[in-house]
């Protein structure tokens, strides 16, 4: 595997939610920076040294509500 994609999402409670698309791996972090680190580390956990994405590719989805 070359890459791996997580699903970047705005926590309602403040911070940072990540979910990988191809593989059971979620994590979260109160800062962008902190965000990025745990993405790092659970890649890290999940994969062996051989075997881990070159590429880790984040996706920011956010959402904006207009009133009428």
């Amino acid at each position: 595997m070359n890459e791996i994609i997580f699903i970047i999402e705005e926590d309602v409670e403040g911070g940072y939610n990540a979910k990988a698309l191809s593989e059971s791996i979620f994590t979260q972090g109160e800062s962008l920076d902190e965000l990025r680190a745990n993405i790092r580390d659970a890649v890290d956990c999940h994969y062996d040294p051989a075997s881990k994405p070159k590429v880790i590719r984040l996706h920011f989805v956010s959402e904006e509500v207009l009133a009428a």
